[in-house]
Order: structure tokens, then sequence, then C-alpha cells
């Protein structure tokens, strides 16, 4: 299951991460949010030890969500050495984010 981080846990998890990051920007509001949930709980299972993957509650992280200009959710954010490499809106196959957390590998 994929571990919720607020904005003081961002900078050790996320910019800090010796791994490659899937950080996952959602609110509980939101339809496809809900829709794309279980995928990003398989992949935080499937990537144990090679990728974290992580979520964030926008409406409860709004400092991260303003500094990462998320405008829409589910908003999916790839982070490599600390630094953001990719972006993907909505809700998008499985095989999708699992191929960008490959490439970061």
């Amino acid at each position: 299951m994929a571990k919720h981080l607020q904005n003081v846990d961002f900078q050790t998890e996320v910019l800090d991460a010796d791994q490659p990051v899937l950080v996952d920007f959602y609110a509980t509001w939101c339809g496809p949010c809900k829709m794309i949930a279980p995928v990003i709980d398989q992949l935080a299972e499937e990537m144990e030890g090679k990728a974290k993957v992580f979520k964030v509650d926008v409406d409860q992280a709004g400092e991260l969500a303003a500094k990462y200009r998320i405008m829409s959710v589910p908003t999916l954010l790839f982070f490599k050495n600390g630094e953001l490499v990719d972006q993907v809106m909505g809700a998008v196959p499985k095989a999708q984010l699992e191929t960008k957390l490959n490439q970061l590998l």
C-alpha cells in the first residue's frame, strides 16, 4: 500500500530518496483518483526495494500541491535523484506507470 505523505515528509521521502519515486497527488472527492488508487497501491507493493510510491492528498498538503503546480487530480509526478523528471495527468493504465518507473531504474 502506498504511504501517505505530508509537507514535512516530502524532503526526506522524495527529494532525498536514493530510488526513483512516484508521487500520486489526489483528492478524496475525485472519481478518477479513486479509480487509479488500487493501481498505485499495487505498484507500491510490486516496486518495493526498487522504487518508492507515495500519495499526497492535495486538500491536506496544499503547500506541496502549489509548489508543484498541481491544477488537476490525479497528477502523478516522477522523481529521480531529487529532481522532477516526468509527470502524468489523469487515470492512466498501470502499464504506462510501470514503464515510466522502470525507465528510471
